[in-house]
């Protein structure tokens, strides 16, 4: 089992690999945004970036963030002690794109990384997609779900509601649905009585 130095470093040098510049862990408290107190997020550093008040310097980034549960509007605290992944304190690792890729290249490294660089088996992993939003006119991911379709089975692809797979952090600015990884590490006797697919509030999409 890789120790959490391992994970990181492995993380940062795949993404030099694929061009990236390392940027370091940006301050837990932050000092020049009033819109946050505390870092509670890997993007938090690139803000002027995404929102066009400066200029990147450079076209790709990859970052690991130290992060508090305790700022902004979707932070998960109610979250925190009532499983074993939401945590007061966590850090975060990121690759960022400014302006060069998307989601094919984002989806494509994503798979490398964790099949190939971790090590996770394939017959662990789920994705999910955003299933779009009737109410807020908001509809499906279909080019992730499309580029998924690349690289795993489609009875692993699972639709996502928009508390779960769409992005956002107020009433305006940067937003989006997103897409994410599931691992299922449960014992093999388990796997093999419950498919993982059918655990959670996550359904399988029409193939």
């Amino acid at each position: 089992m890789m120790t959490s130095a391992e994970i990181r470093e492995k993380f940062l040098q795949f993404f030099v690999s694929k061009g990236h510049t390392i940027v370091p862990s940006a301050p837990i408290v932050i000092k020049n945004d009033p819109t946050l107190k505390f870092t509670n997020a890997g993007m938090n550093q690139f803000k002027d970036y995404f929102l066009g008040n400066k200029k990147a310097p450079f076209a790709r980034a990859a970052d690991t963030q130290k992060c508090l549960r305790v700022s902004g509007k979707h932070n998960d605290l109610e979250e925190v002690g009532v499983d074993t992944y939401h945590h007061t304190m966590f850090e975060m690792l990121g690759n960022w794109s400014f302006g060069d890729y998307f989601k094919v290249e984002a989806i494509a490294w994503s798979w490398e990384l964790l099949t190939k660089v971790y090590g996770i088996p394939e017959d662990r992993l789920y994705v999910t997609v955003f299933e779009g939003d009737k109410e807020d006119k908001l509809p499906r991911d279909t080019e992730a779900h499309e580029e998924w379709k690349k690289w795993i089975a489609a009875d692993r692809i699972l639709m996502g509601n928009k508390k779960d797979n769409f992005w956002e952090m107020g009433d305006t600015g940067p937003c989006g649905p997103c897409t994410e990884i599931h691992v299922d590490c449960r014992p093999d006797n388990e796997r093999a009585a419950v498919d993982g697919a059918t655990l959670g509030s996550i359904t399988i999409i029409p193939r």
